[in-house]
């Protein structure tokens, strides 16, 4: 979100290369992106960065949040920042890309490229639905620069409306936009609309899909999990033998779960019973996670998965400085001229992450939200194998064609 200082008078709207918001309205078509653009050829640099983003944000929450239950949408993450990105200027911007790890590229082509991967994201298909939709949220009677709405509009077809922050209703009405693109997973992201605050950049995501071959709830039995401090829980846990994309890696095993249609699947790796899920984070690089890719092989094999349930919510202001992102949370450096030239300048003051997930024996449902407020300053083997996901465990939601991460957790108690 974007805020003022407490107390500094709102500047009017004068400058010749800003316009005003449209005022926000009742009626609205849920899924802005289920209008997808044409798609375009994806720069195999960019995939790479944006995987490479998302193994990275995923493996610094789990350690800020050791012990816990991790689960984000890095994408959805991604998706907002560069949004946000299109505003900022000078070392704000190039701190945001260096973040993003897409500093080796223009913000032209960042932009095209996260078009082109939104268009395709978005399906609604019987066995997989994927809904991605964005919306900018300004303080009534403060203009922003043309240029900057015009991109947040063409690239990430976002919803852009003014609202009176000061109206009691203000919050219920973002996050009655949230819990209908979260298909009501996540009802609230807003308690409260600080005086500083003029803009609020929101991006959500929704993805519904059923497993290719589902499980049987008749073999779904209590099993103990082993938690990290030593003890275990008896969890409903789900089992299935068949032939599955199977990898035995250093360390740990990963097996992949396709949803119906073969477009997105579930990819989870579990560290073998010697081995920590924080070792197996230290293996959470790009280049290893390229090589795993490549290493899968169909094997007939028992899994044992825990049904599981999680919400995440999480300020995400130290993760992202700590990769790189510093300039835009400093009220005093940040350079976010883009959006509006005119005094006070604007800062990051907050990027909040809301996810759910839910995995059963039929498939997974799972959705994020992201909000960035901005404010003002002062091959066919023979053998079997068995994978008792019985221990913490990390798990991610691609789609098949491009390789993108979609969701990514560290799950330590189901």
């Amino acid at each position: 979100m974007l805020c003022a200082c407490a107390g500094a008078p709102l500047p009017a709207p004068t400058a010749p290369s800003a316009e005003p918001m449209p005022t926000a309205t009742s009626a609205e078509t849920p899924g802005s992106a289920g209008k997808p653009r044409a798609p375009q050829r994806l720069d195999p640099a960019f995939l790479r960065a944006v995987n490479e983003f998302a193994l990275e944000l995923t493996v610094q929450l789990g350690r800020q949040d050791a012990g816990q239950n991790v689960f984000l949408s890095p994408a959805n993450v991604a998706i907002a920042l560069a949004m946000t990105a299109n505003g900022a200027r000078g070392e704000t911007l190039q701190s945001m890309l260096s973040a993003l790890n897409l500093n080796t590229l223009d913000l032209e082509t960042v932009n095209s490229n996260f078009a082109a991967l939104q268009a395709l994201l978005v399906r609604d298909e019987p066995g997989a639905t994927i809904a991605i939709a964005n919306a900018l949220w300004a303080r009534a009677g403060v203009a922003f620069n043309a240029d900057f709405l015009q991109r947040t509009q063409r690239f990430y077809d976002a919803r852009i409306e003014a609202l009176d922050f000061d109206q009691p209703d203000a919050p219920k009405t973002i996050n009655e936009w949230v819990r209908r693109q979260t298909n009501d997973k996540i009802p609230a992201i807003v308690e409260r609309i600080p005086e500083e605050i003029i803009l609020l950049l929101m991006s959500a995501i929704y993805f519904n899909g059923k497993w290719e071959t589902p499980f049987n709830p008749e073999f779904t039995q209590d099993r103990p999990f082993y938690l990290l401090n030593g003890t275990t829980k008896e969890l409903p846990t789900m089992y299935r033998s068949d032939d599955f994309e199977y990898l035995k890696g250093d360390g740990f095993q990963a097996v992949r779960l396709p949803y119906a249609g073969g477009g997105v699947r579930m990819v989870i790796i579990l560290p073998d019973a010697d081995r920590t899920l924080a070792q197996l984070m230290d293996q959470l690089s790009i280049e290893n996670w390229e090589s795993w890719r490549e290493q899968f092989s169909v094997k007939e094999g028992q899994l044992y998965l825990p049904r599981f349930t999680t919400r995440y919510d999480k300020q995400l202001n130290q993760a992202l400085s700590a990769m790189g992102m510093t300039e835009a949370f400093d009220d005093g450096r940040a350079d976010f001229s883009g959006m509006r030239p005119v005094p006070p300048a604007l800062f990051i003051s907050q990027v909040r992450h809301v996810a759910y997930v839910d995995v059963n024996e039929a498939g997974t449902e799972a959705a994020a939200v992201t909000s960035v407020e901005m404010g003002i300053t002062s091959a066919m083997p023979t053998e079997t194998f068995l994978m008792q996901v019985d221990r913490p465990f990390f798990f991610a939601i691609e789609e098949t064609s491009t390789g993108s991460i979609l969701f990514t957790g560290l799950i330590t108690e189901p």
